[in-house]
């Protein structure tokens, strides 16, 4: 019974002090309110972020996409796939390459995601009143050093 009480109370040590476990935590959670507050402009955050990451692309290529979306292809691809089923973006390929494709938002999808900027600002508007304003964006600015060190030959 000791060693049962012992191990629970490590348990609990390790969820509260877990950087990952409480990075989920949190990300779910601010995830959940912003779809709530975006609910009625027929996008999911997701598909908004990765319309908004397309508009935003001086790059419009599906590899450079994945890299600024740190996604592996095959789930930016599916990831894409309704948005293209919607008629939200159009995916090409690059001169005649079919390994080079390039992906932009469609008139439709352009309207689309103009009319849902009001609704996301609203939703951050009031996430900064319930949590830290720059929270979200500092915890990735910060969390960039794990993505380089990731990438870093390691020594030895």
């Amino acid at each position: 019974m000791a060693k049962q009480k012992n191990l629970q109370t490590t348990a609990r040590k390790i969820i509260d002090s877990c950087a990952g476990w409480n990075s989920r935590v949190a990300a779910r959670r601010i995830s959940q309110f912003i779809e709530r507050e975006m609910a009625g402009t027929g996008l999911s955050l997701a598909q908004f972020s990765l319309m908004g990451q397309i508009a935003a692309a001086s790059d419009d290529t599906l590899g450079a996409l994945a890299q600024r979306c740190d996604l592996d292809p095959s789930t930016l691809s599916r990831n894409l796939r309704q948005l293209e089923k919607d008629e939200l973006v159009e995916i090409v390929t690059i001169e005649n390459d079919l390994r080079r494709r390039a992906v932009w938002l469609t008139e439709k999808g352009a309207r689309k995601l103009e009319a849902a900027v009001p609704a996301w600002s609203r939703a951050h508007a009031k996430l900064s009143k319930l949590a830290l304003p720059d929270l979200a964006r500092h915890l990735a600015q910060e969390s960039e050093a794990l993505a380089e060190a990731e990438n870093r030959p390691s020594a030895g």
